[in-house]
């Protein structure tokens, strides 16, 4: 998932989609690719710094305090990414953690 800024249009989207295939060829994994709306609601969050194999003890650490607050999970998490990790030190990526939840009824 990657954010995008509120003026990005379909119409915009495809474009650029059309451009990419052009450029890159028609890689399968460009069928994957959509652009949509998407509202969660409620959600606990977190900047995760360093590689993507250390997010697991980043996540457990948000479920900790999701419990301990009273909350409870709900639906699956989902990661944004800020960085290239081409291009960056595993060490300095960063990745936005996020898991929808809701008040726990207990």
């Amino acid at each position: 998932m990657m954010l995008q800024p509120d003026h990005i249009t379909q119409e915009m989207y495809q474009e650029a989609l059309s451009q990419l295939r052009k450029k890159r060829g028609d890689n399968p994994a460009l069928t994957k690719m959509r652009l949509e709306p998407f509202h969660e609601g409620l959600c606990v969050q977190t900047m995760h710094v360093g590689p993507y194999s250390a997010e697991p003890a980043t996540l457990d650490k948000m479920y900790a305090f999701a419990r301990e607050n009273g909350y409870r999970l709900r639906g699956k998490h989902h990661e944004i990414y800020l960085g290239d990790p081409r291009r960056a030190d595993p060490e300095k990526l960063k990745t936005i953690l996020r898991h929808p939840i809701e008040k726990d009824a207990l």
